[in-house]
């Protein structure tokens, strides 16, 4: 088990990003979020088995979201316990 909290920087709100993401989200075993921040960036936070959780980073990075990312940043971060479900904050 690993999570991630990854920024998404560009024009990545007002344009259906964070559904988008919670669709691509639906094709992986992974838990978490995505969230707009009053920066301007959206923060997705993903959790589950290490191959599911980069699957899913490198399926953002590729669909027709990738568009709209200009810089990619955040890592490896602590995982959450009793985390379910993939959600829109």
């Amino acid at each position: 088990m690993m999570a991630k909290r990854i920024f998404y920087k560009g024009k990545v709100q007002g344009v259906g990003f964070r559904f988008g993401v919670r669709q691509i989200a639906e094709g992986f075993s992974v838990a978490g979020y995505a969230s707009n921040l009053p920066d301007g960036r959206v923060e997705v936070f993903l959790q589950g088995d290490r191959d599911e959780v980069e699957a899913m980073e490198k399926e953002i990075g590729e669909s027709h979201l990738a568009g709209f990312i200009r810089e990619v940043s955040g890592g490896e971060t602590e995982t959450v316990s009793g985390r379910k479900g993939f959600q829109i904050l």
